[in-house]
C-alpha cells in the first residue's frame, strides 16, 4: 500500500511542475528573454521548417505541449497507481518506462534548464525507482 501512495505522490509532483509550467508560458513572462532585440526578433523569424509559424509561436506552443505532457504523465501515472496498481505492479514495462521518461526529464533538467525542476523530477525519480524496488 505504501508503494502506491509514494508512485502517486512522485506523479503529483510531475503534475505541479507541469502546471507551473503552463502557468508561466500563459500567464507571466519567466520564459521571456531578458534582452528585448531577442523577443522582437523571435516573433518576426521563420524557421527553415516552414513559413506559417514564427520561432516565438513555435517557443510558445513548445513549452505549451511541454507542460501538458509533464501534466499527462503524472495525470495517467496516478489514475493507473490508484486504480490498477496490483496490476501494473506485475508490469515491469510500466516501470520501466516510467523510470525511463523521468530519467530523460532529469537529463534535460540537468544540461538545459535549472535546479527547481531538476530537484523536483529527481524527486519523482526517486519515488519511482523506491516502488520499483519495493514491488520486485
Amino acid at each position: 500500500m505504501a508503494a502506491k501512495y509514494i508512485w502517486i505522490f512522485g506523479s503529483c509532483i510531475f503534475i505541479f511542475l507541469g502546471f507551473i509550467h503552463l502557468m508561466y508560458t500563459f500567464f507571466t513572462n519567466k520564459f521571456s528573454s531578458k534582452n528585448e532585440k531577442a523577443i522582437k526578433e523571435m516573433k518576426i523569424a521563420k524557421p527553415i521548417l516552414t513559413n506559417e509559424t514564427t520561432i516565438w509561436k513555435a517557443w510558445i506552443g513548445f513549452n505549451a505541449s511541454h507542460s501538458l505532457g509533464a501534466i499527462f504523465i503524472g495525470a495517467i501515472n496516478i489514475y493507473m497507481a490508484y486504480y490498477f496498481f496490483e496490476t501494473v505492479q506485475q508490469h515491469i514495462f510500466f516501470f520501466s518506462f516510467n523510470i525511463t521518461t523521468v530519467a530523460f526529464y532529469l537529463w534535460l533538467a540537468k544540461r538545459y534548464w535549472f535546479k527547481v525542476p531538476f530537484f523536483g523530477i529527481l524527486l519523482t525519480l526517486v519515488c519511482y525507482i523506491t516502488v520499483l524496488i519495493m514491488c520486485i
